[in-house]
C-alpha cells in the first residue's frame, strides 16, 4: 500500500523574528507580548500573526503503511529538558520522510496553515525539500499528481475537501471528531501552546499535536469508508486495529485517548 501519513504542527511565537521584521525589542516573553498587542490592535481583536512570523515547536506524524501504525513526534524528544529546540532540523526531518517515503499527506487544515508554515520556514533556515516541490521535473508521475496542486491526492486537507473548498463550511476537527464517535481534542487547544512552551510544558504540546494526528487519521478511514474505497468490514478492521495499536502506544495521552473513546 501507498504510505499514508497524517500531519500536524504546533507553533509558537517567532520573537527573534518580530524583532527583524517588526522591529520590537526586549525578551522573547516582552517582544511576543508586545507584538500579539500590536496584531489585536490591526485586527480588532484577533492576536493570530502572520504565518511567516510563526515558529513551529512540534510536528506530529503518524505512518500508516505495510509495516503498521506508528506515531512520532519531531521536535521534542521524550527527554525534553535535555534537548535544545532545533527548528531547522525538525522542518528538515520532517521534508525527508517525504524524501524517503513519498507518502501521501493527509491534514486537517493543512492547505490553511501547516504547509503554509512548513514553507516559510524551510525558505528561512535554508531546508531542501526536492520530492516535495517536484511537479515532474524529476518523477513523471508527480506532474499530474504532486503535493503543491490543490486538488492532487499527494496531499488531501480533509477539512478543505469535505468544505468542498469553501471556507465558511470548514468544520473544526474536535466536533467533527466528536459527532463521527472518535475521541476529540484532549489536554490544551492550539491557543494554550504558546504559554505551555513558556511555562517548560513541551511535553504536554507534543502529545497534544499527538492525539489531534490520530484523530485526523480516524476521520480519514471514515472518509475511506464514504467514498467506498473501504467496505465496511475493512474500515472496521482499519479502526479496531488503530485502537487497538494507539492503545498500546506509552503515554498518559494514549490512555486518556482510548478512555475517551467510546466502545
Amino acid at each position: 500500500m501507498t504510505p499514508v501519513l497524517v500531519f500536524d504542527i504546533e507553533t509558537i511565537p517567532d520573537a527573534a523574528g518580530l524583532r527583524v521584521a517588526w522591529g520590537l525589542q526586549g525578551d522573547d516573553a516582552s517582544v511576543v507580548q508586545a507584538a500579539l498587542a500590536r496584531r489585536r490592535e490591526q485586527t480588532q481583536g484577533s492576536d493570530f500573526l502572520p504565518l511567516h512570523l510563526h515558529r513551529i515547536a512540534v510536528i506530529s506524524m503518524l505512518m500508516r503503511d505495510d509495516d503498521g501504525l506508528r506515531v512520532r513526534s519531531l521536535g521534542v524528544d521524550a527527554d525534553v529538558s535535555a534537548q535544545p529546540h532545533d527548528e531547522a532540523r525538525t522542518v528538515q526531518a520532517f521534508y525527508k520522510v517525504i524524501e524517503r517515503y513519498a507518502p501521501n499527506l493527509v491534514s486537517w487544515n493543512g492547505s490553511g496553515f501547516d504547509l503554509q508554515v512548513l514553507n516559510y520556514r524551510a525558505m528561512i533556515h535554508g531546508v531542501q525539500a526536492p520530492r516535495f516541490w517536484d511537479q515532474g521535473e524529476d518523477d513523471r508521475d508527480f506532474r499530474y499528481n504532486n503535493y503543491i496542486g490543490r486538488y492532487h491526492a499527494r496531499h488531501t486537507d480533509l477539512m478543505d475537501l469535505l468544505a468542498m473548498y469553501n471556507g465558511r463550511a470548514n468544520a473544526p476537527l474536535d466536533q467533527l471528531t466528536r459527532l463521527c464517535g472518535f475521541p476529540g481534542k484532549l489536554g490544551m487547544d492550539g491557543s494554550q501552546v504558546w504559554s505551555a512552551w513558556q511555562a517548560g510544558r513541551r511535553s504536554e504540546v507534543r502529545d497534544y499535536c499527538e492525539t489531534d494526528v490520530a484523530n485526523t487519521w480516524l476521520l480519514w478511514c471514515r472518509f475511506q469508508l464514504l467514498r467506498g474505497v473501504m467496505d465496511r468490514d475493512r474500515y472496521d478492521q482499519e479502526v479496531a486495529f488503530s485502537r487497538k495499536t494507539l492503545g498500546e502506544l506509552p503515554g498518559q495521552h494514549w490512555r486518556e485517548f482510548i478512555e475517551a473513546w467510546p466502545a
